[in-house]
């Protein structure tokens, strides 16, 4: 059976280090990345590090509490606490600033690491993401919190389905890759995916966003059963001086149109030489 994170209040245990990957020049500028929930810098991240690295850039990836070769959780993760954990491994791989890259959740920590370490962060680009989900994310993330503690991988893979592929790109695939998307096997979702889905549960930057002084990108998923663009223009709206752009897919761009969406992180970079 799936450990299920513990009733909201609980207290938040220690995190354990996380397990990163650092790459690039070691003077190039500094990106860190701060990856989904019940994903992995290798899922979210996998054609984008290469793609930062070729043009100079220092990375560093760490991976949450359960994803990778990070350790899980041993109690409920809180989002100060994972924004500075990430912070700290920018730091500890010799990185004074950087700018921050988040997808989904990982948008969430982005913020709330700018907001606590703002001499740190020199820009952000933030995709797919929200400040504070609205009541259909919480369905979403009630029923996958369901299926993982009835052990129903069957059941989690469907759902992760449906809510993170648009309808065309799901329906296109072909019987193979199809079938890889749903394959039931409770190896394959990270190890904290339910410590992470709830922690999504929880964010609110709402108050963090006036603040933030750097240049921002925001990037919403018109296509995106999970968190609706809406999420995506509330933080551009916010976000003093932040650029929007668009990509019409679901949740997950990185799948659906990683040229494009590659093209508008490293343009977006270049153009504000971070």
């Amino acid at each position: 059976m799936t450990q299920i994170p513990a009733p909201h209040g609980a207290a938040p245990a220690p995190l354990p280090p996380l397990a990163t990957t650092v790459a690039g020049p070691a003077a190039g500028p500094g990106v860190l990345l701060a990856h989904g929930a019940t994903g992995s810098v290798h899922n979210n991240y996998g054609t984008l590090i290469p793609a930062l690295t070729a043009s100079g850039h220092r990375v560093v990836a760490p991976d949450y509490p359960g994803s990778g070769e990070t350790p899980r959780a041993t109690g409920p993760l809180e989002l100060d606490a994972l924004a500075d954990a990430v912070v700290g491994q920018a730091t500890a791989a010799g990185l004074e600033t950087f700018t921050l890259i988040g997808f989904s959740l990982g948008t969430a920590v982005s913020v709330r690491a700018a907001a606590r370490h703002p001499e740190r962060v020199r820009g952000l680009v933030l995709t797919a993401g929200l400040a504070k989900p609205d009541a259909r994310a919480r369905i979403w993330l009630d029923l996958w919190l369901r299926l993982l503690d009835r052990g129903d991988y069957a059941g989690f893979a469907q759902a992760r389905a449906l809510s993170g592929l648009a309808p065309e790109y799901l329906s296109a695939l072909p019987p193979a890759e199809l079938a890889a998307v749903l394959d039931p096997d409770p190896a394959l979702p990270p190890r904290g995916s339910a410590e992470q889905t709830a922690l999504v549960g929880t964010v609110d930057t709402t108050a963090d966003l006036p603040g933030i002084a750097v240049p921002t990108l925001v990037i919403a998923t018109t296509r995106d059963a999970l968190l609706h663009p809406s999420h995506s223009r509330h933080l551009a709206d916010r976000i003093p001086g932040a650029a929007y752009a668009e990509i019409a897919s679901g949740h997950l761009p990185m799948v659906e149109r990683g040229e494009e969406w590659l093209a508008l992180v490293t343009d977006f970079l270049a153009e504000h030489g971070l």
